[in-house]
């Protein structure tokens, strides 16, 4: 699977059972970064792309070897080949943080892009 998380400078995903932040840009992005391949992601997160531009999913092993959005959830780290890391570049209160350390993983790719509500919005992408 390809894992894609949005994360604030302390790793930071949600606050209060709610994402920290959401931005038009960003989420054309990830569209773009899957537009050959399907983009799976739970009710919650769906919410935020347009109409029948993502699948969801009933169990996280319906996601095979696709891209996977997650906020509120929780992935096995043994199902992820690749996480795609978008950081808003800002400290927000977080209660609910990434778990999967990045020190044992490759970055292979960091790109910075100007978003609709951040002037800077970095994605990186992990490999093992």
């Amino acid at each position: 699977m390809k894992l894609i998380v949005c994360l604030d400078d302390n790793n930071g995903m949600m606050f209060n059972k709610r994402r920290q932040s959401r931005d038009r840009v960003l989420i054309e992005n990830v569209l773009e970064l899957c537009k050959d391949e399907k983009l799976y992601t739970n009710e919650y997160s769906g919410k935020i792309f347009p109409e029948n531009s993502i699948e969801i999913f009933g169990s996280i092993e319906d996601v095979g070897n696709a891209y996977c959005f997650a906020e509120d959830f929780t992935v096995n780290e043994e199902y992820v080949d690749e996480i795609i890391v978008y950081k808003w570049n800002r400290l927000y209160p977080a209660d609910t943080y990434f778990y999967i350390d990045l020190k044992n993983w490759s970055l292979t790719e960091t790109v910075d892009f100007e978003g609709s509500s951040h002037e800077k919005i970095t994605r990186e992408i992990y490999r093992r």
